[in-house]
């Protein structure tokens, strides 16, 4: 007698009982019969394994599902992304069934670049005229970023103010990421 749900976690007991035809029992006899659940949660992860997002913009996480043998489990999700900070993040997921099986962890990578170009302003007239023999003073330029405070403006060319002509003033600036920019100034002399 009794009966074992092997669908079900626990621990069942079935008795063996025997009466020959004299009606003499034999003394019960029982078996304990474990159900248990050794096998770990599978997580998959919803959306791609690496994700890439541009500085600034926002992040939303799309998450995780397991899977075990007992139904539905929680995801528990850990790490941060900070969109504010160009870098590599690890979102890390994992989960833990009512039997204390842990599932293998599942990593998200999320990649926060800047591919935003910085921004050179000239300053003073472009085109600029100069009259043969007069001395010639860039005034320079400067520059925005998105991302990077402090970066440098590097001029290329030169204009010999002694002979006529049209010169080109090259502006580069490149920023933390690899992003570069130009701007150029026309000197007429």
């Amino acid at each position: 007698s009794g009966t074992v749900d092997t669908s079900i976690v626990g621990v069942y007991t079935i008795t063996y009982t025997a009466a020959d035809a004299s009606s003499n029992q034999a003394t019960a006899v029982t078996r304990t019969v474990n159900v248990v659940d050794t096998t770990a949660p599978v997580i998959t992860l919803t959306g791609d394994a690496t994700v890439t997002i541009e500085l600034g913009a926002t992040y939303t996480d799309a998450g995780a599902t397991a899977t075990d043998e007992s139904g539905d489990i929680t995801v528990t999700t850990s790490g941060t992304v900070d969109t504010s900070i160009v870098g590599v993040y690890t979102i890390t997921y994992t989960a833990t069934d009512a039997s204390g099986n842990q599932a293998t962890a599942v990593t998200r990578t999320v990649n926060v670049v800047d591919t935003t170009a910085p921004v050179i302003t000239l300053i003073g007239d472009n085109p600029i005229t100069i009259e043969l023999g007069a001395t010639y003073t860039d005034e320079g330029a400067t520059v925005t970023d998105n991302y990077d405070t402090e970066i440098s403006v590097t001029t290329t060319g030169s204009v010999d103010s002694d002979t006529v002509g049209v010169y080109t003033l090259t502006y580069t600036a490149t920023d933390s990421s690899g992003n570069t920019t130009t701007a150029t100034r026309t000197v007429n002399v």
